[in-house]
């Protein structure tokens, strides 16, 4: 819609009394994402890591909170799913500043961790991503369930001595980490998914889109 400058000024007033409600709402629901009961897992299961075996309290690495991202790469995958590689681009910027809140960042997966790490060097990630191939590990958080792989992450409390599972999201809940998509959010024509057969059938590799080279 094309308007005066009057016009826009206006409809910009009205919107910003949305979004701060909306972001009064956010907040809100952080609150109460925080005071979810915390439940004690049961298991230490083992993970792969490139310095060996390591328990998932191990993972916290000294610090009392962990996220986990649930990327999709199972043992007889030859890449990593397009739909995880294009958020965990999202992951190593943050990651300073996550750990410097007492956070820890794991990216987890059923894959071979060699096949994990080769691909994680040709996307040029730094983060530590780790094996849980041979543990329940997956199937217990809902990572792996009887349709296949599931897309998400789960956040864990470490408190005295004892590994309690405070949060998981799946599927669109992993928007929340997603900043392309915020700040495709913000240009005058959104996503453009009406027209696609699927929502973000777009993505790509970021080494795969057409006029990429590195």
């Amino acid at each position: 819609m094309i308007g005066t400058r009057e016009q826009h000024e206006q409809a910009r007033a009205d919107l910003l009394e949305r979004e701060k409600e909306h972001m009064r709402q956010g907040d809100e629901l952080a609150r109460q994402r925080r005071e979810l009961p915390w439940a004690p897992v049961e298991e230490d299961y083992v993970f792969e890591t490139t310095a060996g075996e390591r328990t998932l309290t191990e993972l916290f690495e000294g610090r009392s909170q962990l996220l986990v991202y649930h990327f999709m790469f199972t043992p007889d995958d030859e890449a990593g799913c397009v739909g995880c590689s294009f958020l965990s681009d999202h992951l190593d910027g943050p990651e300073p500043h996550v750990n410097a809140r007492d956070i820890t960042l794991k990216v987890v997966s059923r894959g071979n961790l060699d096949d994990l790490q080769a691909y994680r060097e040709r996307m040029g990630w730094q983060f530590d991503w780790v094996s849980s191939q041979g543990s329940s590990f997956n199937r217990d958080l809902g990572a792996t369930t009887d349709r296949g792989e599931e897309p998400g992450f789960s956040v864990f409390a470490l408190q005295d001595g004892v590994v309690h599972h405070t949060y998981s999201s799946w599927d669109r809940g992993c928007e929340i980490i997603d900043g392309a998509y915020h700040l495709i959010d913000l240009s005058p024509k959104g996503r453009q998914e009406e027209d696609v057969p699927q929502a973000g059938s777009w993505w790509r590799r970021h080494d795969e889109y057409e006029g990429v080279t590195a």
